[in-house]
């Protein structure tokens, strides 16, 4: 079943990798609002963007990277404002909501920083925090 499905995405792997770079930088600009394109082994500026990332709020991070689940109730998430739906989370305590936020929760659509991979720990914390303090 791996061959198989690696034969049918393989000629799709070879066209992207045979852009114009008109085409490229049609995508990187799509992007762009939501991320930063990196391509190993350029020089892609790292230390500037952690360093801007350092200054983002609770809400920031929520409204850049959490809100795509936790808006819309997404597999499962706890929709920010739903009283209910978060009484029990917030009853296992600040550090457990922290954890799940930074590494992810085993079995359910909860990813590591839910996909902010830019985010430090203080940030998924203060994301976690406003969608609590927006949820009591």
């Amino acid at each position: 079943m791996r061959f198989f499905l690696l034969f049918l995405l393989a000629p799709m792997a070879a066209v992207a990798l045979d852009l114009t770079e008109q085409q490229r930088a049609d995508i990187e600009a799509r992007i762009q609002p939501f991320s930063a394109v990196c391509v190993q082994g350029e020089t892609c500026g790292g230390g500037e963007v952690m360093a801007d990332a350092a200054g983002r709020s609770g809400e920031d991070v929520y409204n850049g990277a959490c809100m795509a689940c936790h808006a819309a109730g997404i597999a499962g998430a706890p929709k920010v404002g739903d009283q209910v739906a978060w009484v029990d989370r917030i009853a296992k305590g600040m550090d457990a909501l922290y954890d799940s936020g930074i590494n992810g929760v085993a079995g359910t659509g909860m990813i590591a920083r839910g996909g902010c991979a830019d985010c430090s720990d203080d940030e998924i914390r203060w994301a976690v925090d406003y969608m609590v303090d927006s949820s009591r």
